[in-house]
């Protein structure tokens, strides 16, 4: 942006000649407040890049999004503290789950004293209230109902509220006997990030490994139902006995979930 000169041309003639008077500029040529001064040859200033525009589902497709501001919030206790409590698996489940329909039944519910947990894949689940991502247009199978619903009776919002699926009770495995239930606290580890969920639906009998939009897109997973999700690398530990209330309160849930994750890594 140039600047201009008028105020400076006036300035001098009131130097040379101090009894005139000088007019005021019109409002017209009342010259702009200047910020900053660039020779006479430079550029226009130009204006900083718009922040994102295209449809984010698109652009985790492209690989070029990330994660919410608040989910880039790392907590004190770091993946590979977790990963290193659960190399080993005491299995509680009488069997092996499926990943998905057709797959080889591979993955076991492993226990400790402390909370249950598996090895697995991440579909995406898009279940609860319909929204701009999760709805029947979105997701084919897409149903308008959790197994467990919020605090006013409605069902959970998956594109919002981080959340995890736990198989159907069967003779297989039945969560409720090992204190998981509606609103249990999750951590959830992809890659290096460790993200905290509740126990939010529940899925087939006989298959294992999903999560909601919500925790899908904290985790860098393309929350896309139709095209999202990972094919393996998310542990899921699910923590014996605790329970978020209201289970909406998403704050509480990474506050209990960053508390029990620490005890788990200490061995207390």
């Amino acid at each position: 942006m140039r600047v201009q000169s008028l105020t400076l041309v006036a300035a001098g003639a009131a130097l040379l000649a101090p009894t005139a008077s000088v007019a005021a500029p019109s409002p017209q040529q009342q010259p702009r407040t200047q910020t900053r001064a660039e020779p006479a040859h430079a550029e226009p200033a130009r204006a900083a890049p718009a922040r994102p525009e295209p449809d984010r589902a698109d652009r985790f497709r492209r690989g070029r999004i990330r994660p919410e501001p608040s989910a880039e919030r790392e907590g004190t206790v770091r993946a590979a503290e977790l990963l290193a409590k659960v190399r080993e698996c005491d299995p509680v489940s009488h069997g092996r789950y499926r990943s998905d329909a057709g797959t080889p039944a591979t993955i076991p519910v492993c226990g400790t004293r402390q909370a249950v947990f598996w090895k697995a894949d991440m579909d995406i689940d898009c279940d609860g209230q319909p929204g701009a991502r999760c709805n029947h247009r979105t997701d084919r199978s897409f149903t308008a109902a959790t197994a467990y619903p919020r605090s006013d009776g409605r069902p959970l919002d998956a594109e919002r509220l981080p959340y995890i699926v736990v198989p159907g009770p069967s003779r297989l495995w039945d969560h409720r006997a090992h204190g998981v239930r509606g609103g249990s606290v999750a951590a959830v580890i992809h890659g290096d990030r460790v993200r905290y969920a509740v126990v939010g639906d529940t899925g087939p009998r006989d298959i294992i490994g999903e999560a909601s939009y919500a925790a899908a897109k904290d985790l860098g997973i393309d929350p896309d139902p139709h095209t999202g999700g990972t094919p393996s690398g998310v542990t899921y530990i699910v923590f014996k006995g605790s329970r978020v209330k209201p289970i909406e309160d998403r704050a509480a849930a990474t506050l209990t979930g960053e508390r029990l994750a620490r005890q788990f890594a200490r061995g207390d």
